[in-house]
């Protein structure tokens, strides 16, 4: 570490990363999401065969992922912003991330069913 620097690393480091990661994953999410909608409008067929393609499991796997990037980037946002404006935010923030963390864990075990249902019927049957 070099002299004089704050920098620790640790909780808050890994959250930062995560934070950015998920943001990214989100970003490229909506691009993709934002084309194959206005495919529609070129060709209601094209479009129609492209959304055909995402039924599948391995799809199906990548939404799950992409609850749990949307789920954690929100939370730890409200955790970021706790710090920012609240006035013992700094003291308090590895307590707030791990309170992230396991809320965010209850939600995904929850989340489990609801958005694998399709996958979970499709590979062991109902």
């Amino acid at each position: 570490m070099p002299a004089g620097t704050l920098y620790r690393g640790r909780e808050g480091m890994w959250s930062w990363v995560a934070h950015r990661v998920t943001g990214v994953l989100i970003f490229f999410f909506l691009f993709a999401h934002v084309l194959d909608t206005a495919l529609v409008r070129v060709s209601p067929e094209a479009y129609d065969s492209v959304i055909a393609t995402y039924k599948n499991p391995i799809v199906n796997l990548m939404e799950y992922g992409l609850v749990a990037a949307i789920l954690f980037h929100a939370l730890n946002g409200l955790r970021v912003i706790a710090v920012d404006f609240w006035s013992k935010g700094t003291r308090y923030q590895r307590q707030m991330l791990w309170t992230v963390v396991g809320i965010w864990v209850v939600l995904m075990a929850g989340a489990f069913y609801p958005v694998l249902q399709h996958t979970l019927t499709t590979l062991f049957g109902k």
